[in-house]
């Protein structure tokens, strides 16, 4: 395993297990010079999402970097007030405008909007299906939603992003992910620090000389989580991306297990509480 390791999705594209987020990176020279430094240390994934507003930094930042276009996985998402069938197309376009791309990797449902995810998700098939983006999913479905929209659709999706941390470690939504071969990426990995004092991710972390974040990404990659800490600090971004010279054992992922309040861990939004 190493910094380009990729999962396979179900449809055979490679994504990145390991990648960058931008949520909250402010548009124009944070975002580029966020997303250059990420891939001058060899991060192939970047995610970003219309709401972000920081599109066109991402794509500066790609074009700055020089690495081809191909080289790299980009993954946006259609906003809440943008959903409904016309509406994401058009969403969709406005993406690939602002990152100024010819496509994208893969195109997530950010939230699971009542009434309006269905038809969303086929206009995701539809842009699938015209060669636009190479992989569609979805971003804060939970079992429900995803038994709803499984009914109707022509192509599954490849992707749930979910906020996943060892404290909301989602482990049913996880075994159903899996169950219909839907890799699961996590958002919000490191649940902004709240909990790097926990004595479990201290001994753990002091045992191979690291941080409690990077044990924390590590659970994560050994979990087969795909994952994108969002960092713009070049030194935090290459601590972020260190580790693939130590492993955590078995009994180790276990102990980290442990420290999953269910949804008491939850730091944003429910999906079923969400003010849409």
């Amino acid at each position: 395993m190493n910094l380009n390791s990729t999962v396979t999705l179900h449809n055979g594209v490679h994504m990145p297990q390991f990648g960058l987020g931008v949520y909250k990176m402010e548009d124009g020279n944070e975002t580029a010079q966020a997303v250059k430094n990420a891939i001058d240390l060899g991060y192939r994934h970047i995610d970003t999402a219309s709401v972000y507003k920081n599109e066109e930094g991402v794509g500066q930042g790609i074009k700055d970097s020089g690495v081809p276009r191909e080289e790299i996985f980009v993954t946006s998402k259609v906003w809440n007030d943008e959903q409904g069938y016309e509406s994401t197309i058009e969403a969709f376009n406005n993406s690939l405008k602002r990152l100024d791309l010819e496509y994208l990797d893969l195109y997530l449902v950010h939230w699971p909007v009542p009434g309006k995810y269905k038809e969303t998700w086929k206009a995701l098939e539809q842009l699938y299906k015209d060669g636009k983006v190479k992989a569609i999913g979805v971003s804060n479905f939970l079992v429900h939603h995803l038994d709803d929209l499984l009914e109707d659709v022509e192509i599954k999706p490849m992707i749930n992003q979910i906020e996943l941390h060892p404290e909301l470690a989602q482990t049913e939504l996880r075994n159903y992910c899996a169950q219909h071969n839907i890799h699961v990426t996590a958002w919000s990995p490191l649940a902004r620090g709240k909990y790097f004092e926990a004595p479990v991710l201290q001994s753990i972390a002091e045992k191979y000389g690291k941080t409690p974040a990077q044990v924390i990404l590590r659970w994560d990659l050994q979990h087969g989580i795909i994952t994108i800490p969002k960092s713009t600090n070049k030194d935090r971004q290459k601590q972020n991306a260190d580790l693939f010279d130590f492993e955590l054992t078995a009994e180790e992922l276990a102990r980290i297990d442990e420290l999953d309040k269910g949804e008491e861990g939850r730091n944003g939004p429910h999906p079923d509480e969400f003010d849409y």
